[in-house]
């Protein structure tokens, strides 16, 4: 099927002409020949690099030229950002793209004026909470990865999001999209879907098994001769004589770096200026990781991991979508959405560990995601996966249990107290479920609804809404459910409820409330990610907070269960005490043992709670609101209160911040009036131009 026989406007059709799209795929075609471009909705669970995003464009592009509007749902920031880039390429055919992942209390009305609207779950499900207007204009919805309903994180608010949009609009074209779904069908029927359902794929994968010398594929075998002793660097060597890219996925960050380190060290310094460039960027940064990092690039190798800063992530996939980076050695995060195909992909181990039953094999539905990276379409002849095994019993048990399995089938994971408390909430302030009836009859709209009785969920609902009502969130009269003034902050500000009790219960404890006070408390939220504790902690941390109990709004007895717990609370807390006080990243990543990716998105995470803490804080017209608010915007920058004025212009870090304000100069006016020289000498002649044309025009970082 060609493109320009497809019911399209000319201007689309001539603009994928231009781009070398002129035929469909064969899921593609079906999918059109199954209703895509007539409303129907459609479950497409076909490979990697098979077409997808193609189909959720044509349905966005569909609805926009009919007068209609698009949101595009996708689980992780950085996967957002991709597809908005490419979204936007159609400003050329008149469509315009925008994007919403920012703060979780916001409208973002002005994102209206768009065709197409790129958001994340958790975006998408705030901007249902604070009642954004265009919400109701929404003709098509596209959901990316539609098997993370299977996730016990992004699952119950993807799942929420759905019934939410769908009871809005019940006609709502849907679009579902997945590599891996094991129970296609099942999730079609619960859409009302279509279901497109194909091993196509445009370049050949090929699935075996090393052993010795041998790869074991399906029916056949291939030699592999060695040109190294270690077999991964035998197996990247191999790749990277024939023109090819490799992934390496492994266990752990720990294990990846170390994988990264030893494969660049066999293909040693490269003189490609590109890669050069790409190591001196990244070795600005001055942390251990950033060296690293940066020695590996400079050989054409990389790791990556979420410890990475955005900014190195960035950097590393640029670097091997261009080609430049030949090899990266990553965890498998990288394998959930972000387009970095391969000619090899090589999974160095199959295990991974579990917490609370050591090392355990990972599911189906993962390797099958990693192994559909393989493959670069029009670059490589096919791609090929290969797992690694010991023995052959191992052998056997690799290629029964992974290559020739279908992945697990999806299953909701919306049916606990925990999903459940911050999702009623909103469903009651959003007026889904004004009564116990009303509210069962919205979650019938739920997968898990689609594969269990919801009588299964009474006793949870009613744990839940006892809690609710406890802590004065919703009032119960007459069978009717209404939010109070409280439970509509708390959904607004997308906190979980339990966290918003905590929160105020902290509050309301005490009059006085130092720094670590209030970062202690919003470390005591369910919504933060703890540090957990290492050998090395076990040295300063029970001293810590032996030292500082004072200081903290609950502290239990050290013999008590939760205590470990809460170790992990003043930790976490300690990091971000040393992050205001602008301790440098280096120092904070060797004493807290983790990465300046983990240092960032446990601020950004600390600071939109602090920032909820100050709205629950005025809510309840507590004394700390002021400092809280203050607490939001060092957490954003990592400084001291006193830079704040200097970190609001664009381009002006922590770090050029305490230099200007160690020269005398503390303000934006201050900066204009010394002048660009003057500045240029401190931050940087270029930086200082653009500092001070920022704040002549008003414009500081920050403001829309």
């Amino acid at each position: 099927m060609k493109i320009s026989d497809l019911p399209l406007p000319k201007d689309v059709i001539e603009y994928y002409n231009k781009t070398g799209i002129t035929e469909l795929y064969p899921p593609q075609a079906e999918a059109v020949t199954k209703g895509l471009l007539d409303g129907n909705n459609i479950l497409a669970a076909i490979p990697t690099a098979s077409g997808k995003t193609l189909l959720a464009e044509l349905a966005m592009l569909a609805a926009a030229r009919s007068g209609g509007k698009a949101l595009y749902i996708v689980p992780l920031r950085a996967l957002a950002s991709e597809k908005y880039e490419r979204f936007t390429e159609f400003k050329d055919i008149g469509i315009k793209t925008g994007i919403s992942t920012g703060d979780f209390d916001s409208k973002d009305e002005y994102l209206g004026d768009n065709d197409i609207i790129v958001a994340t779950s958790e975006k998408a499900d705030s901007l249902l909470r604070n009642e954004t207007q265009w919400i109701h204009d929404l003709t098509t919805i596209v959901i990316d990865e539609i098997h993370l309903l299977d996730s016990k994180d992004r699952g119950p608010t993807l799942e929420v999001t759905i019934a939410k949009l769908r009871r809005i609009n019940p006609d709502i074209h849907i679009i579902a999209l997945s590599a891996t779904v094991g129970n296609a069908h099942e999730i079609a029927d619960w859409l009302d879907a279509e279901c497109i359902l194909s091993e196509w794929r445009p370049v050949d994968l090929r699935e075996g098994v090393l052993l010795d010398d041998t790869i074991h594929f399906t029916g056949y075998e291939v030699d592999f001769s060695r040109n190294h002793h270690d077999t991964i660097i035998a197996l990247v060597l191999d790749t990277l004589q024939s023109g090819g890219q490799c992934l390496i996925f492994d266990s752990s960050r720990r294990n990846a770096v170390s994988t990264a380190v030893r494969v660049s060290k066999a293909l040693k310094p490269s003189k490609d200026s590109h890669l050069a460039g790409l190591a001196d960027t990244v070795r600005e940064a001055d942390t251990d990781a950033a060296q690293k990092l940066a020695d590996c690039i400079e050989c054409g190798a990389a790791f990556h991991h979420a410890g990475l800063t955005s900014e190195h992530r960035k950097i590393v996939e640029k670097g091997f979508r261009d080609n430049i980076i030949k090899v990266i050695a990553c965890t498998p995060t990288l394998a959930f959405g972000l387009n970095l195909p391969a000619r090899r992909v090589i999974i160095k181990s199959y295990r991974r560990y579990d917490p609370n039953y050591g090392m355990e094999p990972i599911p189906v539905l993962e390797y099958k995601q990693m192994a559909g990276r393989a493959g670069r379409p029009h670059l490589d002849p096919y791609g090929e996966c290969i797992l690694i095994a010991k023995s052959y019993p191992e052998l056997e048990s690799l290629l029964d249990h992974y290559v020739a399995s279908d992945p697990e089938s999806i299953e909701s994971k919306l049916g606990t107290v925990g999903a459940l408390r911050s999702h009623i909430l909103s469903v009651i302030t959003g007026r889904f479920g004004e009564s116990y009836g009303e509210l069962m009859d919205f979650l019938q709209l739920t997968f898990f609804a689609r594969q269990q009785e919801t009588r299964y969920l009474h006793g949870i609902v009613e744990s839940v809404l006892d809690f609710l009502f406890e802590n004065k969130m919703i009032t119960r009269s007459d069978g009717s459910l209404m939010p109070t003034s409280l439970g509509r902050l708390v959904s607004r500000l997308y906190l979980d409820p339990l966290g918003a009790s905590i929160i105020i219960s902290g509050l309301e404890s005490r009059d006085d409330a130092s720094d670590l006070t209030l970062l202690h408390l919003v470390c005591r939220t369910p919504d933060i990610r703890k540090l957990y504790l290492r050998r090395k902690d076990y040295d300063w941390i029970p001293n810590f907070a032996s030292e500082m109990q004072d200081e903290f709004t609950a502290v239990p007895d050290e013999f008590d269960s939760g205590y470990e717990w809460f170790l992990g609370e003043v930790k976490t807390a300690a990091l971000l005490l040393d992050w205001i006080s602008e301790r440098p990243d280096k120092d904070i990543e060797m004493k807290f043992g983790t990465g300046g990716g983990d240092i960032r998105g446990i601020a950004d995470t600390a600071q939109w709670i602090m920032y909820a803490t100050a709205q629950l804080s005025r809510h309840i017209r507590s004394l700390h609101a002021k400092r809280a608010r203050e607490l939001t915007e060092c957490l954003k920058y990592g400084v001291k209160s006193e830079l704040l004025p200097l970190t609001s212009v664009r381009g002006i870090g922590r770090v050029r911040a305490r230099r200007l304000y160690d020269a005398g100069y503390t303000t934006p006016e201050s900066l204009v009036t010394a002048g660009e020289r003057r500045i240029g000498a401190i931050i940087g002649p270029k930086i200082a131009q653009n500092a001070i044309r920022e704040i002549e025009t008003g414009r500081t970082y920050g403001q829309v």
